[in-house]
């Protein structure tokens, strides 16, 4: 099995989720306030949820709801639309209410089925039970008058079922006996599977699950998916939702799910390149932010510390305390430094490396300079590292991140265009072309 994309995004970076209906006398009042949301703002994929979001009594109400809001204002909604509706690898009539759903949505008269991409279909479990989803999804599509195939499927991993079956797709996707290349994004949903793992922690807080995360990365990678991570629910703890999505995308998982407006804007601007590059001190496996004072890059904390003897330096780090000459303070210092290139950088460095292999050249070496002052002490440092192939390729996924962004988010060209200057924007749409 290829894996190729079948479908135009390559990356989704907020996954957005908003009540079909809500007991007030305009139930649909979360979805209008969606369906309205643009720039940065506006989720790469919306969510209107008929499950877990929807309370029972209401659901029915909800796909009433789906329909009149998307078909008003589908249209005009930026990213894409993925209603959930209810499912369960262990309950049938759970799963037939889940295609009644979805068939009243796509047969109504209104046509919002023209501005659904597709379904995000919950609580799956082994392979055969996607299969069932993927089968009632081309009943939808027969009864709709749309073509096989037309509407996308997203599941969430809420099982270890579901987590092992993600091992199985890549070698089931594209027979003759199932329609799975539909499929979309495989996203997490840790509460669920905290219950199904029925797994314990003395606090009662979710465990953080990396090796679920790493799987469903690794399972959308092989299978040409997009990998999302679960919602996270301290919606306040704005530090600890941006160290989750870093987190994430040291494992491939740009995506992660979204519970209010401002998650979304985090979400869709953190991975995108810094507008600025940035030197980092790493002491004792903390990243530190330094701060740049005219052209001089400050260090203020009580980590680190230098004293200048006049021929030589004490470099005292925690508890180790050394006496060094300038050229090995240097070197320390070298090696406790890093440099998180801001975009204008990854585009330079780009278009440097595709100018010196038109030349013939196969390897050139990138050199960052600074100076880091620590305590009044200031030593200059210069960072070289060699790019060649294999580095420009890796340097290429934040930009083709941007480019994805760029092509399918055009209500956000403006936002774009103000963080990193019309000049990169226009450099960086079409480096590594």
């Amino acid at each position: 099995m290829s894996t190729e994309r079948h479908y135009d995004r390559e990356f989704v970076r907020t996954f957005f989720t908003s009540p079909t209906a809500v007991d007030e006398d305009d139930s649909a009042k979360m979805l209008r306030s969606a369906a309205q949301l643009r720039g940065m703002q506006a989720p790469d994929v919306w969510v209107p949820d008929n499950e877990d979001a929807t309370a029972p009594s209401m659901r029915e109400q909800g796909v009433e709801n789906i329909v009149e809001v998307v078909a008003e204002h589908g249209a005009d909604f930026p990213g894409e639309i993925h209603p959930r509706v209810v499912w369960h690898r262990d309950d049938p009539e759970t799963r037939y209410q889940g295609f009644q759903q979805m068939l009243s949505i796509a047969t109504d008269d209104r046509d919002a089925i023209t501005h659904i991409d597709g379904f995000v279909i919950p609580e799956v479990g082994d392979l055969d039970d996607w299969k069932k989803a993927d089968e009632f999804l081309t009943i939808v599509e027969h009864e709709a008058g749309l073509d096989e195939g037309s509407l996308s499927m997203s599941v969430i991993v809420e099982s270890g079922e579901a987590e092992l079956a993600m091992g199985n797709l890549r070698a089931e996707m594209g027979r003759p006996a199932n329609n799975l290349e539909r499929l979309f994004l495989l996203v997490d949903g840790e509460v669920d599977y905290t219950k199904d793992m029925r797994a314990m922690t003395r606090t009662g807080e979710l465990p953080p699950w990396p090796e679920l995360r790493h799987n469903t990365s690794r399972g959308a990678s092989a299978a040409g998916l997009i990998a999302v991570d679960g919602p996270y629910d301290d919606i306040r703890d704005e530090a600890g939702y941006h160290a989750r999505m870093r987190e994430n995308r040291e494992k491939g998982m740009t995506g992660i799910w979204s519970l209010t407006p401002g998650q979304v804007v985090a979400a869709n601007t953190a991975p995108l390149p810094p507008e600025e590059g940035t030197w980092l001190l790493e002491v004792d496996g903390e990243e530190i932010d330094l701060v740049e004072e005219d052209g001089t890059q400050v260090y203020d904390g009580d980590a680190v510390e230098i004293e200048d003897l006049g021929d030589t330096y004490v470099l005292e780090v925690g508890d180790d305390e050394r006496e060094l000459d300038e050229d090995e303070l240097r070197e320390e210092l070298l090696n406790m430094t890093a440099y998180v290139p801001g975009m204008d950088d990854i585009v330079d460095s780009m278009e440097e490396f595709e100018a010196a292999k038109e030349a013939g050249r196969g390897a050139i070496a990138m050199t960052q300079a600074t100076t880091i002052a620590i305590d009044g002490v200031e030593i200059d440092i210069e960072k070289d590292r060699m790019w060649d192939e294999a580095t420009y390729q890796a340097a290429q996924t934040p930009i083709t991140l941007f480019q994805d962004v760029y092509e399918h988010r055009p209500d956000q060209h403006d936002e774009l265009e103000e963080m990193y200057g019309a000049d990169v924007v226009e450099r960086a749409t079409s480096v590594g072309d």
